[in-house]
């Protein structure tokens, strides 16, 4: 594979952030952002993540080398546990039903079913990630995210979706790194970035 291309920003992000009303430009602070390369990758990880800030978020912009379907997902999991410390709500919706659920006691997140695209739709996905409160050492962690792929139609049967979920991990520990993965296939494709800031 080959490597990913990564760069780093200490200057404040002009952006807003979902679910955050009236935030204002410069509260949130841009820390790294990594695009994938023209062989792929596995997993994405982000590590040595600053003390300094209150919330993150992560934005993707996604696909991945699903074969059949035009949609995919992603695992996500904090300071490399792997242990059932782990739970998440999820909720979505296609055009013409809805589906919710929960999973708990497991170990790791999901990012939410169709939040990825794939090479076999042709398209990407994106979401928004915030994970709140990171570095508090007195809470356990929630994260809450929104996403979403367009694929003009089906493939493999399975459309477009639009997807809301919330998650936990049950540690007071701050979180200084996680790594997401693709569910349903093996790599990130070529160009899949992946940016994550700190607010303030």
């Amino acid at each position: 594979m080959s490597p990913l291309i990564t760069t780093k920003a200490s200057a404040s992000a002009q952006a807003y952030g979902l679910f955050s009303p009236a935030l204002v430009t410069g509260n949130f602070q841009s820390i790294q952002t990594v695009t994938v390369g023209s062989s792929g990758s596995s997993t994405i990880t982000f590590s040595s993540i600053p003390q300094t800030l209150t919330h993150l978020q992560i934005r993707g912009f996604v696909q991945t080398n699903r074969s059949t379907y035009g949609i995919d997902e992603g695992y996500l999991t904090f300071n490399s546990d792997s242990s059932t410390n782990y739970g998440y709500h999820y909720f979505y919706g296609d055009g013409s039903s809805v589906t919710a659920g929960a999973s708990p006691s497991v170990t790791r997140i999901s990012t939410g079913s169709g939040n990825f695209g794939t090479s076999t739709g042709g398209t990407f996905g994106g979401f928004i990630c915030d994970i709140l409160d990171y570095s508090n050492t007195n809470k356990n962690k929630t994260i809450r995210m929104f996403g979403s792929t367009d694929i003009n139609g089906t493939v493999g049967g399975l459309g477009a979706r639009i997807n809301f979920s919330s998650g936990f991990w049950l540690t007071t520990s701050a979180i200084n790194s996680f790594t997401l993965v693709p569910v349903n296939s093996s790599l990130f494709t070529q160009y899949s970035s992946f940016a994550l800031y700190g607010v303030k």
